[in-house]
């Protein structure tokens, strides 16, 4: 028997050391990205299911995982994109010269005292800008490049979260095998636990974008149906993207598609009081019905039926709200991820613990709220059984 100061020992201790120092290090590291890493896992978890009906059309991982990428997630963000360059457009055409300037004064206020000074002084002489090239260059630099800083931060949030996700989408069979391996087989707790959360975590994020998919479609349908009905001059502008806009807003609870729809509602009213004010009564049945078909039916029968179809949705209500609320924009995806980590937990392990019992794979309490380890286990291929077994021999 190795004594307590055997170098066995010691180098065990060393490793231990060495590891926590690691972990601590990579804590690190994810606290200081977490944005990019729950915006990652909530892609990779939303476009898993498809990923593995590609799979069986194409051989290649990488292949598989790019042409996800860009079959899915691709076309969502031009189409973002695009809607931003829209509205800011409809927006500045709206407003017409006198907003555009209240507009731009506001934009002035947001800039230091010397920038607003250097940029009245150039719309006042424009002369200068020839006179003084150097001075000129230097303002036009520095503002340019707080804007480039801005929109570049944003992209490259957004292109790390989507290459996570590619990564995750290419390696999650070989990340699921190691951590098979390290945790000692499909018959660990841990293994179980994880599995568990897997499923889980799919069932939730996947749902999401289900659902948007779905309002979506229901919301181009209300806003075209609008334009079809609607007499002249009330029409809803960019019906795709603010369905697509609608079909994302409808993931806030409680909220669902109020942030797009009542705008649109406003604009509609808008264009009744500068034509003929009869027409108040189209808007106020356009408002009812936006309020039936895009508020009502998603939380009442879409939103229940493909968000969360593992996980309770009214537990996944607190996780969407407060997230925002506790983390900043990520908390959206951050949030549900902690949550489902805490459920399944409680529901596997907490119970063991408080009474002193061995654990097991095999769920204690809670059998109606989230994914049953047992299914996930059987859903697991049998040649992975067989290499399990032969291991343990």
């Amino acid at each position: 028997m190795p004594g307590p100061e055997s170098p066995f020992e010691r180098a065990r201790l060393g490793w231990w050391l060495y590891i926590a120092v690691l972990a601590i290090v990579a804590g690190y590291l994810a606290y200081s990205f977490v944005g990019i890493l729950a915006l990652g896992v909530f892609g990779y978890y939303a476009t898993r299911p498809i990923y593995r009906e590609v799979e069986g059309v194409i051989d290649s991982d990488g292949h598989v995982a790019a042409a996800t990428i860009l079959l899915v997630l691709g076309p969502i963000l031009l189409l973002l994109a695009y809607a931003g360059f829209r509205v800011f457009g409809e927006v500045m055409q709206f407003l017409g010269e006198s907003g555009q300037q209240q507009l731009l004064g506001g934009a002035l206020e947001a800039l230091t005292d010397q920038q607003r000074q250097s940029v009245l002084s150039i719309v006042e002489n424009p002369q200068q800008l020839a006179d003084q090239p150097r001075q000129t260059f230097e303002m036009a630099l520095q503002t340019g490049g707080q804007v480039f800083s801005a929109v570049a931060g944003g992209l490259l949030l957004v292109s790390l979260a989507v290459t996570l996700t590619y990564f995750l989408l290419e390696n999650g069979d070989d990340l699921a095998e190691g951590f098979r391996e390290l945790v000692g087989g499909r018959e660990t707790t841990a293994y179980s636990y994880a599995t568990t959360v897997d499923e889980d975590l799919e069932s939730v994020f996947f749902g999401n974008f289900l659902f948007v998919v779905a309002m979506s479609i229901v919301a181009a349908a209300a806003y075209w149906g609008t334009n079809l009905l609607a007499p002249d001059p009330l029409a809803v502008p960019m019906v795709p993207v603010l369905a697509v806009l609608t079909g994302v807003a409808s993931l806030i609870p409680i909220v669902v598609g109020k942030v797009i729809y009542l705008p649109v509602v406003g604009y509609l009213a808008v264009q009744a009081v500068q034509g003929d004010q009869a027409h108040l009564a189209f808007v106020g049945g356009v408002l009812v019905a936006y309020f039936l078909v895009l508020d009502i039916l998603p939380q009442t029968f879409i939103q229940p039926l493909v968000t969360g179809r593992t996980v309770n949705p009214v537990l996944l209500l607190f996780a969407y709200l407060l997230g925002p609320i506790l983390f900043g924009w990520y908390g959206f995806f951050l949030l549900p991820i902690l949550f489902v980590l805490l459920l399944e937990a409680v529901r596997i392990a907490l119970p063991e613990l408080l009474h002193g019992e061995p654990l097991t794979r095999r769920l204690s309490m809670g059998e109606d709220v989230g994914t049953d380890p047992g299914a996930v286990q059987e859903s697991v291929p049998e040649e992975e059984s067989a290499d399990d077994a032969a291991g343990d021999q």
